[in-house]
């Protein structure tokens, strides 16, 4: 334990004092230039490969599942990430979901990762077994005298504030600080304005749950090729009383070259296209050809034209 502790630390100093990210293809899933988040990314590069379980926390709809699914990856783990909501569940029913009569969730997990989602809506008395499985680091399969090891990586996830619920003795305290031997906290997307860009390029209140499903929205009700903001105004309830109407063209189209004087060559435009796009994903191709709706490996022949000049 000693021996792991004192590699955490020095892990947790190299990635914090060293600004680039060693693994950011982990993150490919995770749409964003805040700040906030390349911290995170930085700190499950350093903690991925513990041994102790890990705590993600935030909001619903703040894609806590990405986050665990990019600690299972960096992690070097040979098995599975296997994946479980346990709100709602029973204590039998729980019981049954992991050490199974059959093949539980923990075996199914062996040599990978088992998450556990929504844990804050966990029962007294299955707060009890899962303590015990990590404590003791050993289960009895359901309908066996026979204990078997634990074998997987724990990583758990809430919306709820587990503090607050262990306060009101609603969250066992040694449960709770068992789960957050390491702790993420992803903020909700209001927090973090300079990822709108990127998602949609509009002020946005709320997650990216709620987001995704204004654009599906507003994507089954749109009559034109260019998709429209109207949708978004109207579910977002933005316009003030006594403002006009927004119209649907300029709604529907910007063009950023009405107010130059000298428009500039169909190449130049390209290069500064392409040169915004790579300062705004920070030179991450992936995420790049996702801005600019192309395949990266038609994005890297345009830098490599591009570099040539």
């Amino acid at each position: 334990m000693v021996q792991e502790l004192r590699q955490e630390n020095r892990e947790m100093r190299s990635r914090l004092l060293d600004d680039n990210l060693k693994y950011p293809e982990a993150f490919r899933e995770i749409v964003t230039r805040n700040s906030s988040l390349r911290s995170i990314f930085k700190y499950i590069e350093a903690v991925a490969t513990s041994s102790q379980p890990i705590l993600i926390t935030g909001e619903s709809g703040v894609g806590k599942e990405l986050f665990a699914r990019a600690v299972h990856d960096l992690s070097r783990a040979a098995g599975p990430l296997v994946a479980v909501n346990v709100a709602g569940l029973d204590d039998n029913v729980f019981a049954d979901t992991l050490f199974g009569h059959l093949r539980g969730m923990i075996e199914q997990a062996a040599g990978g990762t088992l998450f556990l989602d929504e844990i804050g809506d966990l029962s007294l008395t299955s707060q009890v077994k899962l303590l015990r499985l990590i404590q003791e680091g050993e289960y009895y399969p359901l309908g066996s005298d026979t204990p078997r090891r634990l074998n997987a990586r724990i990583v758990v996830a809430t919306h709820r504030d587990l503090a607050a619920k262990q306060r009101s003795q609603q969250f066992r305290s040694d449960l709770f600080y068992r789960l957050r031997a390491h702790h993420l906290h992803i903020p909700p997307l209001r927090e973090r304005k300079d990822d709108l860009s990127l998602l949609a390029n509009y002020n946005f209140p709320g997650n990216l749950r709620e987001l995704k499903s204004m654009v599906y929205d507003a994507v089954t009700v749109h009559t034109s090729r260019m998709l429209s903001m109207n949708a978004f105004i109207k579910a977002m309830g933005m316009k003030e009383e006594g403002a006009p109407e927004v119209c649907e063209a300029q709604a529907e189209i910007y063009n950023p070259f009405t107010p130059c004087d000298e428009l500039p060559s169909l190449g130049e435009a390209i290069d500064l296209l392409l040169a915004e796009t790579m300062r705004r994903s920070e030179n991450n191709q992936t995420l790049a050809s996702r801005i600019l709706g192309i395949s990266q490996s038609a994005l890297s022949k345009r830098l490599k034209l591009r570099n040539k000049k």
